[in-house]
């Protein structure tokens, strides 16, 4: 079998990219350099932010984000991985215009919770609030029969903050403390579990203060990227 290459559609953020490469890498059976997967990666922060363009408040990104796409493809991918939750709101425009296929991260992580929690009926979910708004989330699960729950007003407003603070660069304990509480709030309300459903929320919750389940669907990408890699799916 010719041996897989990986393209990363990166930049929304660029640690979030950073972060999915480190999982991949970690997730690799490997024992040596030639082990590894081959990956190419295209980080372009200049694309304009998700989350105000859902909200109509912003300029489109999904120009930049079908010409990252064909970058990705010319330079040899066989398939693409993008590790920002909001940014799959365009998934369908962007893979309409490429050859290549793209890994969803919102089913793949639809199908995790479902392996998971087979006969559960709500998830929690913490995300920038385009993906919120986006309902990305909401339609995938809602094939399954499962309800997603999301932060009230308030909470969604700080759970947002907290994502800008994360990707300035400037969060603390705080920060963390915060995703992980509105969490919790979720969990208290019927949700199984919980999704980390923005990159940044993930580079900074620390599973092991809560008690609750959660969901990382960066790990759950990464995982995909890996099979993918190595022939175990198509």
């Amino acid at each position: 079998m010719t041996e897989r290459v990986v393209g990363i559609l990166g930049g929304m953020g660029p640690e979030a990219t950073v972060d999915l490469y480190r999982l991949i890498i970690l997730l690799t059976p490997a024992k040596m350099d030639q082990d590894h997967i081959k990956v190419l990666m295209y980080s372009n922060p200049k694309i304009p932010d998700r989350t105000s363009a859902i909200l109509r408040k912003g300029e489109d990104p999904l120009p930049q984000l079908i010409e990252s796409a064909k970058i990705l493809e010319k330079g040899g991918a066989g398939i693409i991985a993008m590790p920002c939750n909001a940014a799959h709101y365009y998934l369908p425009d962007i893979a309409a215009s490429v050859k290549i296929p793209l890994l969803n991260m919102i089913e793949e992580t639809s199908e995790a919770f479902r392996l998971l929690s087979p006969d559960a009926k709500a998830v929690g979910i913490l995300a920038a609030t385009g993906t919120v708004q986006s309902r990305i989330y909401h339609m995938v699960f809602a094939r399954a029969g499962v309800k997603v729950l999301v932060p009230g007003k308030r909470d969604q407003a700080r759970l947002h903050a907290g994502i800008g603070l994360v990707k300035a660069g400037l969060h603390d304990r705080y920060t963390q403390e915060t995703f992980q509480s509105i969490g919790a709030r979720l969990v208290k309300e019927g949700a199984k579990s919980v999704i980390l459903g923005c990159t940044e929320i993930s580079l900074t919750f620390n599973t092991e203060h809560v008690d609750y389940i959660t969901l990382n669907p960066a790990r759950i990408l990464a995982q995909a990227v890996v099979d993918w890699a190595l022939g175990k799916r198509q």
